[in-house]
C-alpha cells in the first residue's frame, strides 16, 4: 500500500527502539545549558573540526591586512624612485590565495555545520515528541495544546537560528578580536596600545547589552507562546466560537496578547538600536584617533605608511565582530529561553512511570481486580474513597450512575492513565504498576466518546492499534462490526482520506471506525467509556449486535448513560459518589423494587413511549 500507510510501517519499525529507551528509564534532569551540552555531545569531534575550519578561514582573512602592509612598504617605492613590480605581484598573489582559502573553508564550514545543526534539531524534535507522548494525561490536562505546539515550533526555530548563525559568529568574533589585538600590538606596540584604549568602553557596553537582552528575550519567548496558545485554542474550537458569537471577545484577547508580544519585541529592538550604533560610534572614534596619531607618527618616520594602512584595516575588522556579537546575543538569548522551556518539559516525569523491575504479563486472561482503590484528582476531594471490585475474565460489566459517580475514573485507573492514590488495580493478579506500558496497552484498550481519528485513510486509522495488520484483518474487523458496507460506499473505500480529525465522516461513522480499531487490536480487556453516545439509533443497534459477538470471551467494561447499551452486559454496577450501591445482572436489578437501576430503567422505557 502506498501513501500514509508507508509512514505507519515506519512507526511500527521503531517500536522496539522506543520500548528499549523507555525500559532504560532515560530521563533529563538538567537545565538549558545541560540540554545543549547533551545535544552537542555526539558531535564533539565534528565541532573541533569545525573550529579548525573557522580558524583556517580567519587566518586567511587576518592575513590580508598584513599582506597589504607588506605590499605598500616593499612593493610600492617612493615617487622619486623606480621600483620592481615583482614583490607587489607576489603580495597580490598571496592575497588571492588567502581569498581562495577563505572561500573553501567557508564552504566546508557551511556544509558541515548545516548537517550537524539539522541532525541536532531532528533529535531534539524527536525527543520532545516522544516525551510529550510518554507524559501522563494529567500533564496534558493542564498543559494546553498551544503550548505543546509552541515548544515544537517557535522554540525549536529559535534554537535553529542560533545553530545556523550563532556558532559561526561567536567563534569568528572571538578569533578576530584576539587575533586582531595581537597583530596590532605586534605591528606597533605604542600605536596598538592607543587603538586598544576602546576596550573598556566596549566591555561596559557589551556587558550592559548582555544582561538587558537576557531579560528581554525571555519575555519575548513568553509572549509569543501566549499568541500561539490563544490562536490554537481559538481555531481548535472555532465551531463553538462561531456558535456562541465569541469572535469579538476572542479578537480582544488575541489583540491583547499580540500587543504584548509586539511591545516585548520592540523593547528587544530598542536594545539593539542602542548597542549597534554604540559599537559603531566607539569604532569610528577609535579609527579617527588612530589615524590622527598614526599619521603624526608616520610624519615623524616612526611608522611606515603600510603599517598605518594595516592598522586601519585591522581596526575595521576588529569592530565588525562586535556587530556579530550583538546578533549572536539576540539569537542566543532567544534560543536560551527556548532551551529553558524545552528542558522544563523534558524534566517533567510521567505520573504513571514505567516500573523499574517490570513483570512479564504473557497472554492475558483479562481478570480485573480493584483492591481498596482510593483516588482523588484534588487532595481533599476523593472520587473513589475505597473501591473493592473483581471483574472475572470474560465478563461484560456495565457501569451506570449519575455524572461524577466515578465511572470514568474507574476506567482511567483500569487503563493506567492514572495511578490510584491508595490500594491497587490488578490485571490477572499483577499490579498494573509492575507492567510495562507495552504489555498493558496490548492487554487493555479503551474506546471513548471522543473517537479521535488521525489524518490518513480509513484503513490507516483502523490499523492504529495494529500497524502490521493485513487488509484481510481490517476487513474482518469492520465486517464483524457491520461497518464494511458504509466504508466501501465511500469515494475510495478503505483508501478514503478521513480529512482533519475525521471530518469527512459522520459522528456515527467515526465511532464505528474507532470500534474497528479497538477490535483489530484484539485486547483481553476492552473498556467502552460512553463509546456509543454519538451514534444514532440505527447505528447503535448495529453496534450492539456486533458487540455481542466481538465481546464474547473477552472482559469488557461498558460505561453508558444509554441503558440500551447496558442490556448486553452480564453484570451491572450502579455507582454513587465512588461507591457501588447496586450489583447484579440487568434482569435482577430491573426486578428489584425501589432500586436505583430499576428506576433508571423505568424512566428510560417511558422516554421511548
Amino acid at each position: 500500500m502506498s501513501g500514509p500507510s508507508a509512514d505507519w510501517r515506519g512507526v511500527a519499525e521503531v517500536d522496539a527502539e522506543e520500548a528499549a529507551e523507555r525500559g532504560r528509564g532515560v530521563t533529563f534532569t538538567g537545565g538549558a545549558g545541560d540540554l545543549l551540552r547533551e545535544l552537542l555531545r555526539p558531535y564533539r569531534k565534528a565541532l573541533w573540526i569545525l573550529i579548525g575550519i573557522v580558524v583556517v578561514e580567519n587566518v586567511g582573512r587576518l592575513a590580508i591586512p598584513y599582506l597589504v602592509k607588506v605590499g605598500i612598504d616593499s612593493g610600492i617605492p617612493p615617487i622619486q624612485e623606480s621600483g620592481n613590480l615583482v614583490p607587489l605581484a607576489e603580495v597580490v598573489g598571496l592575497v588571492l590565495a588567502s581569498t581562495v582559502l577563505q572561500a573553501v573553508a567557508r564552504n566546508l564550514f557551511l556544509v558541515r555545520s548545516g548537517t550537524i545543526g539539522q541532525d541536532m534539531l531532528y533529535e531534539l524534535r524527536r525527543r520532545v515528541f516522544r516525551h510529550f507522548q510518554a507524559l501522563s494525561p494529567a500533564f496534558h490536562d493542564s498543559y494546553t495544546s498551544g503550548r505543546v505546539i509552541s515548544r515544537q515550533t517557535s522554540d525549536v526555530d529559535a534554537i535553529y537560528e542560533m545553530l545556523e548563525t550563532g556558532f559561526d559568529g561567536l567563534v569568528t568574533a572571538a578569533f578576530t578580536l584576539v587575533g586582531t589585538a595581537g597583530l596590532l600590538l605586534f605591528l606597533d606596540l605604542e600605536l596598538g596600545a592607543v587603538a586598544l584604549l576602546c576596550g573598556p568602553f566596549l566591555f561596559l557596553l557589551t556587558n550592559w547589552f548582555r544582561k538587558a537582552s537576557a531579560r528581554s528575550y525571555t519575555r519575548t519567548r513568553e509572549k509569543i507562546a501566549l499568541v500561539i496558545v490563544h490562536f490554537v485554542e481559538s481555531m481548535g474550537g472555532v465551531k463553538a466560537v462561531q456558535a456562541f458569537r465569541r469572535e469579538p471577545r476572542n479578537q480582544e484577547i488575541f489583540d491583547d496578547v499580540n500587543d504584548q508580544y509586539r511591545r516585548a519585541s520592540l523593547h528587544a529592538f530598542r536594545l539593539v538600536a542602542v548597542f549597534m550604533p554604540g559599537i559603531k560610534l566607539i569604532g569610528n572614534l577609535t579609527i579617527g584617533i588612530t589615524l590622527l596619531y598614526g599619521g603624526y607618527l608616520a610624519f615623524q618616520g616612526e611608522v611606515t605608511v603600510g603599517v598605518l594602512a594595516a592598522f586601519l584595516l585591522y581596526l575595521r575588522q576588529f569592530f565588525e565582530p562586535m556587530q556579530e556579537i550583538s546578533q549572536f546575543y539576540n539569537t542566543f538569548q532567544s534560543a536560551s529561553a527556548a532551551l529553558d522551556k524545552l528542558a522544563g518539559v523534558l524534566r517533567e516525569e510521567p505520573d504513571v512511570p514505567e516500573p523499574e523491575r517490570p513483570h512479564p504479563l504473557g497472554a492475558a486472561r483479562g481478570e480485573l481486580r480493584f483492591e481498596d482503590v482510593r483516588f482523588a484528582y484534588v487532595a481533599d476531594r476523593p472520587v473513589l474513597p475505597g473501591l473493592d471490585l473483581t471483574v472475572p475474565a470474560g465478563q461484560t460489566l456495565a457501569l451506570v450512575g449519575t455524572t461524577g459517580a466515578g465511572k470514568t475514573t474507574l476506567a482511567k485507573l483500569a487503563t493506567r492513565f492514572y495511578d490510584p492514590t491508595g490500594g491497587a488495580v490488578l490485571l490477572d493478579g499483577q499490579d498494573l504498576r509492575t507492567l510495562t506500558s507495552d504489555d498493558l496497552r496490548r492487554a487493555v484498550v479503551m474506546v471513548t466518546q471522543e473517537n479521535y481519528l488521525f489524518s490518513g485513510t480509513v484503513a490507516d486509522n483502523i490499523r492504529f492499534g495494529r500497524p502490521g495488520a493485513s487488509m484481510e484483518d481490517v476487513v474482518a474487523a469492520t465486517t464483524a462490526l457491520g461497518a464494511h458496507d458504509f466504508i466501501t460506499a465511500l469515494p475510495e473505500g478503505y483508501e478514503t482520506d478521513v480529512a482533519n480529525r475525521g471530518g469527512r465522516l459522520s459522528a456515527g461513522q467515526r465511532q464505528l471506525v474507532a470500534f474497528a480499531r479497538a477490535f483489530l487490536a484484539d485486547p483481553a480487556v476492552l473498556i467502552l467509556d460512553e463509546a456509543t453516545s454519538s451514534l444514532d439509533v440505527p447505528s447503535e443497534r448495529l453496534v450492539q449486535q456486533a458487540l455481542r459477538t466481538v465481546l464474547a470471551g473477552r472482559t469488557a467494561v461498558i460505561i453508558a448513560h444509554r441503558l440500551s447499551t447496558v442490556e448486553i452486559a452480564d453484570r451491572v454496577l450502579v455507582m454513587e459518589h465512588g461507591r457501588v450501591v447496586e450489583d447484579g445482572s440487568p434482569a435482577e436489578l430491573v426486578a428489584t423494587d425501589g432500586g436505583r437501576f430499576s428506576a433508571l430503567h423505568a424512566a428510560w422505557e417511558d422516554s421511548l413511549a
